[in-house]
């Protein structure tokens, strides 16, 4: 897979972009907000309709464009993908009456307009940055926005089944909390059980059959990458057990992988059975207890929880191992290898472990790395890579 062409128009702080792209890996080298992250975000955006940088897709465009009568931004890309020429364009559009403001998201593969999820049809792309320690040490919706953009980059109808999932969550809650004023509506919230239990199951055992296979794929890695002295364990754990507790969770008592034996039948009538046995609990609080929404992923050292006992080394390694095989676990179920995304990361890595990370670069069929710091690169990487720069959002071949 390789991305040809990338043109933005105010996009962050590009307000016009257009230029070609070469296989292999490339070099964008430039200081510190010229523009390097925002133009790995685009790409990133190309691959998913989600950016890792913000939830409000308003802060995309550029803040001059935004003071327009009708602000937009317009990203599009073409990609080669095996023997085809892809055509994606993401236009986000933002109307304004009065004090009320929406924004209008459109996608179009090849001149056709698709829904989101159809992006997988599209560009492939894993995403290396330092913030990626948040997926080790932060909340679970973090590890879980981890999980569900690899799937959903191999799976449209994945992406598809989230999105209306999410739908079906907010209309679910909307009515557990006028049910705490009217209390009724039980055969509203039978609907809306139905519905959460179809879709959620459909997601937990894609969830664990991917994890599985991530793991496979990551844990020699990791093992490689700490000289055989770790071992890598990821694992699923629903939210099935019972209500969580202020400020927490409660974790379904399984051994690792014990989920991913269980069919997706199994996984709805757990879901309705737990739904049903909570309802006082969840009207009571107004809002949905159980679910892919509020699913836990563990990632284990040695039998030590990462989020609590890691050390930032540790973690570094971790998160390492995890983009490097879902690089290899997306090429293994499209075909196809995903563009790499190496944003600034090479300066948080130590010396070995820079060099297994460039390693892989060389093997991808395209890799965009930046950086501020050219030292941080060897004359070898440096002979063999195309270098540009970046500069107030102008990106030009290096002289």
């Amino acid at each position: 897979m390789q991305l040809r062409h990338l043109s933005l128009t105010n996009f962050r702080n590009f307000a016009r972009l257009e230029t070609d792209l070469s296989a292999g890996p490339t070099l964008i080298v430039g200081a510190n907000a010229q523009g390097k992250t925002s133009l790995l975000e685009a790409i990133g955006y190309l691959a998913t309709a989600t950016s890792v940088h913000t939830n409000s897709d308003r802060q995309l465009i550029n803040f001059l464009a935004l003071n327009e009568p009708a602000p937009f931004a317009r990203l599009s890309a073409e990609v080669a993908r095996g023997d085809r020429l892809q055509r994606i364009e993401i236009r986000l559009i933002a109307n304004s009456s009065g004090e009320e403001s929406r924004l209008q998201k459109e996608v179009l593969l090849n001149g056709v307009r698709r829904r989101t999820a159809d992006l997988s049809a599209g560009l492939n792309a894993v995403l290396f940055q330092p913030h990626d320690l948040v997926v080790i040490e932060g909340a679970p919706s973090e590890r879980r926005r981890y999980l569900d953009n690899a799937i959903s980059q191999a799976d449209s109808e994945y992406a598809a089944s989230h999105h209306e999932y999410t739908r079906v969550v907010t209309q679910r809650n909307a009515l557990l909390r006028q049910m705490q004023e009217t209390r009724r509506g039980d055969e509203q919230l039978d609907f809306w059980d139905e519905q959460l239990a179809d879709l959620g199951a459909t997601l937990m055992r894609a969830r664990t059959l991917a994890l599985a296979e991530i793991e496979r794929l990551a844990a020699p890695l990791f093992s490689t990458l700490t000289r055989s002295r770790e071992a890598l364990s990821l694992e699923y754990v629903p939210s099935l057990a019972g209500p969580p507790p202020e400020g927490g969770q409660l974790d379904l008592p399984l051994a690792p992988h014990a989920p991913a034996a269980r069919s997706r039948s199994a996984f709805r009538d757990a879901l309705l059975d737990a739904m049903r046995r909570q309802r006082p609990e969840e009207i009571a609080r107004g809002m949905t207890l159980f679910g892919p929404h509020r699913d836990e992923l563990r990632v284990t050292s040695n039998g030590l929880d990462l989020r609590t006992y890691g050390s930032r080394g540790q973690n570094r390694t971790a998160m390492l191992a995890l983009k490097l095989a879902e690089a290899a676990w997306l090429r293994q179920h499209t075909g196809e290898t995903p563009v790499l995304l190496l944003d600034e990361v090479l300066a948080e890595l130590d010396p070995q472990r820079r060099e297994d990370l460039l390693t892989q670069a060389f093997a991808a069929d395209q890799a965009l790395l930046t950086s501020a710091d050219l030292s941080m690169l060897s004359p070898a990487f440096q002979h063999r890579a195309a270098i540009w720069s970046i500069e107030g959002g102008r990106l030009r071949p290096a002289s």
